[in-house]
């Protein structure tokens, strides 16, 4: 058996791929789900909504291959990170639907965290800033506002997962409660210094430590799937949450190595070796893979809003219908209006952490239309990944040029990835297999189970497909940024 099975269970979507003996993709399945928006900055999942997509699109994927679930050797899973459940450890049924990893309904928590000092606690031990982008208070919330959930909680009823603990549970037929490292790592509640969970922030948002999954290494056993569910028992061997899976699948292994993936959100990952940074410009600590007990960190910066951006032109405002409708857009754009659109849609990530931010559109005239807003729309992703870069190179010395390793949909778009290369005044490139986060979980699985080769080889295998290098000068490059970052300002100020 040299057929790997990776699971991608993203924010928009659930996808499978299956991956051969050479960790190339030969099949695949996705399936969109509904996104709840019950209040203005709250977005939560049907967690049985991401169950179902999930195992339909593994099914799809091995019928697309044409083999049978015995034909696989190892399921390797990648999750959007930091979106909460909590569910009956007998029953397995959610108390609450999932809270999304954009939601910003613990806004006034974090703020309240902040003003009472905690700030500097949560920041020395998990690198995270206390924000309500991560699990930790999201549990507290479910915790405190769904009837009997906290008195259940502490009874030891309940257990708590990210995505990839409750497929893991639901997979192995709830045999199996655990996450790993990365995941942990974006919890708010994980010391990714001593590696293990923290009693003291769990105790500060009142989290009982029994609900909590056992943390293992990216590449370990987490069990095997029931075997009602494909025919066979299949061992799942790899996880890892989708941006240190990106990071892993771009073979960014060297202190340096940079990525970032744009799908939902943007995130760029730099590996920062065996000693964590912590940022002086906002940015994360965190883990960006663990083998053998040893974690790698890494600086990542986050933005909440990318390829969102192009789903709000076509759902939001209607006027395109598929994503790659953009690019020629963009193409045929007016060159003497220059758009800029800050898309703080859920509030606005690092560097700037500000989760009461709402989106904004400057510069618009007459003229402007569909064309002009999809270069913009575009053009904003550029402008947020240089946000992170500027704050990366101020945090951690690079030695030498810049390289960006770029993977997730919005790649798919060379005028993108051009403007992105131009803004940075810094080389991307897009690799051949543009999938690196389900790659990057396939490759997991594998080498956990001797199907792949060790990370070594599997890095040398890595390859280019197109390198994007500056076409504008500096003075162009420092002018549209400098507008860029007037919007934000203005942005900002109205803030309340």
């Amino acid at each position: 058996m040299t057929y790997i099975l990776a699971i991608d269970q993203g924010t928009t979507s659930s996808r499978a791929i299956v991956f051969d003996g050479d960790i190339r993709p030969v099949a695949s399945a996705q399936l969109e789900f509904e996104q709840h928006f019950p209040q203005s900055g709250w977005v939560e999942h049907d967690p049985a909504d991401i169950w179902v997509t999930t195992v339909e699109t593994c099914s799809g994927a091995l019928a697309r291959a044409k083999l049978a679930a015995r034909d696989i050797a190892a399921i390797g899973i990648t999750n959007q990170r930091e979106t909460t459940l909590v569910w009956d450890k007998v029953t397995g049924e959610p108390v609450y639907k999932a809270i999304v990893w954009q939601d910003r309904r613990t806004a006034e928590t974090c703020e309240n965290l902040k003003a009472d000092g905690h700030a500097d606690l949560v920041q020395a031990k998990t690198g995270l800033l206390l924000d309500p982008y991560f699990s930790g208070t999201k549990i507290k919330w479910i915790l405190d506002n769904v009837d009997g959930a906290r008195s259940r909680a502490e009874a030891g009823e309940l257990l708590f997962g990210t995505v990839d603990s409750y497929l893991i549970w639901k997979l192995t037929g709830g045999r199996v409660h655990a996450t790993d490292a990365t995941n942990a790592a974006r919890t708010l509640i994980y010391d990714i210094h001593a590696g293990e969970w923290s009693a003291e922030i769990c105790a500060l948002l009142g989290i009982p430590m029994a609900m909590l999954p056992e943390v293992k290494d990216c590449a370990a056993d987490f069990g095997e799937t029931d075997a009602d569910l494909f025919g066979v028992a299949i061992p799942i061997r790899g996880v890892a949450g989708d941006q240190q899976a990106a990071t892993i699948g771009q073979a960014c292994f060297s202190p340096g190595m940079l990525k970032s993936t744009y799908g939902t959100g943007c995130f760029a990952l730099l590996n920062t070796g065996e000693t964590p940074v912590t940022s002086q410009n906002r940015l994360l600590t965190t883990i960006a893979y663990q083998l053998d007990g040893k974690p790698t960190y890494a600086l990542e910066g986050a933005i909440f809003i990318a390829g969102a951006v192009v789903q709000w032109l076509r759902d939001g405002l209607g006027i395109i219908r598929d994503a790659a409708e953009t690019e020629p857009l963009a193409e045929k754009s007016d060159e003497g209006q220059e758009l800029i659109l800050v898309p703080a849609f859920t509030g606005l990530g690092a560097p700037y952490w500000n989760p009461n931010a709402r989106g904004a559109v400057f510069g618009l005239s007459r003229n402007s239309g569909p064309a002009e807003m999809s270069k913009a729309a575009l053009e904003s992703v550029g402008f947020q990944t240089r946000d992170l870069l500027e704050a990366m190179h101020a945090d951690f010395e690079f030695g030498g040029d810049t390289v960006l390793r770029v993977d997730g949909g919005m790649t798919a778009s060379s005028w993108a990835m051009q403007f992105l290369s131009d803004i940075l005044g810094a080389a991307v490139d897009r690799p051949v297999v543009a999938e690196s986060t389900a790659k990057g979980a396939a490759w997991l699985a594998g080498m956990q189970i001797g199907v792949y080769p060790g990370m070594d080889e599997f890095a040398a295998s890595w390859e280019k497909d197109t390198q994007f290098v500056p076409a504008r000068g500096e003075a162009w490059r420092e002018r549209r940024y400098a507008g860029w970052k007037k919007a934000i300002a203005a942005t900002l100020s109205m803030t309340d």
